[in-house]
């Protein structure tokens, strides 16, 4: 049985297929997106799992994760279980806590959040509350969506928005190349000159088991970063990362592919650096968001969280490049 809805599914079993026609203002969207926002209660694996098996489909066509949105789109939901109050519990006060103290700046139209490290931008493959779900669960009174994405292990300035109309005019600039978004990586080695631009177009695909893995590919999408030597170290250095794209695990790839994979990445770097390392007290990937600024109009934005404590102490410790190799043992 299909029925033609334009209110959310009920939170029990939908009775059938949904077809729904995409409003005005949900014009842009990714789908992946909008589905989430339907779907209360349903977990993205779940989300990512019908999509991924075609039931999904627009105007009659299967629909990919990031396929975004017309208004006036007709999407096919397939009948879903959408979770009923309380089956997924509450987080905990501690997270909500946490997450509250990392926000860093919020106005009418954005939330931004100093993310940190181990925290997922949002929930899915396993994980049932990433940023975007503790900060519901803290404000439940606001709309928020997530603008872009950070990884999980790195840290940083992670921009939510809080009105639709700053969520489609922000992701129009950050898909126009008009955002400029800036890390600091600690980079295996010594780059060969103080500042390098890395143009590789990169490839993702997904592995058997459901983990994502990123490659330079002449087939991949074209992604641009821009590295800037901050200071040198015996074996590592701290740089300044810009990049014009922002595609999966596109620094830690680039970075990768140059021979000068980032500290602490257990998936592209290279086993023996990460180990030393670790005797400097690195514990995880050495990746922070330092700051985002763009323009909307009129308005210029410019968000910036520094360096956090526990990678601040990782450079302290570091030898300093041309430094006696036995001064620190000793």
């Amino acid at each position: 049985m299909k029925t033609h809805t334009s209110v959310n599914i009920a939170d029990t079993v939908s009775a059938g297929v949904q077809l729904v026609k995409v409003d005005d203002d949900r014009d842009g969207q990714r789908i992946d997106n909008y589905l989430s926002g339907r779907l209360k209660g349903v977990p993205r694996s779940l989300i990512y799992r019908i999509l991924r098996t075609g039931q999904v489909r627009i105007n009659g066509r299967r629909a990919k994760p990031d396929t975004r949105l017309n208004a006036g789109d007709e999407v096919r939901i397939p009948p879903v279980r959408v979770a009923e109050r309380g089956d997924q519990g509450r987080p905990a006060d501690g997270q909500l806590i946490r997450i509250e103290e990392a926000i860093i700046h919020e106005d009418r139209d954005f939330l931004i959040l100093d993310k940190p490290s181990g925290v997922a931008s949002h929930g899915g493959s396993g994980i049932s509350f990433g940023a975007i779900e503790l900060l519901r669960a803290a404000r439940p009174r606001d709309t928020l969506e997530l603008v872009h994405r950070l990884d999980r292990d790195t840290s940083g300035v992670l921009v939510f928005s809080r009105r639709r109309s700053a969520l489609t005019a922000l992701q129009t600039v950050i898909r126009e190349g008009r955002a400029t978004k800036h890390y600091l990586a600690l980079l295996q080695g010594h780059l060969p000159k103080p500042r390098m631009t890395v143009n590789e177009p990169l490839r993702k695909s997904v592995l058997q088991g459901g983990e994502r893995m990123v490659r330079v590919d002449p087939a991949g999408k074209p992604s641009v970063s821009h590295l800037i030597q901050l200071q040198r170290f015996a074996e590592a250095t701290l740089c300044e990362i810009a990049i014009e794209t922002g595609r999966t695990h596109q620094i830690r790839v680039h970075t990768s592919h140059i021979g000068h994979a980032v500290a602490g990445d257990e998936k592209y770097g290279e086993k023996g650096f990460n180990q030393r390392m670790r005797e400097f007290r690195l514990k995880r990937l050495f990746l922070h968001a330092a700051r985002f600024e763009f323009e909307i109009g009129e308005r210029s934005f410019a968000f910036s969280a520094p360096l956090p404590a526990d990678l601040s102490r990782v450079v302290d410790a570091l030898q300093p490049a041309g430094a006696d190799a036995g001064a620190l043992a000793r």
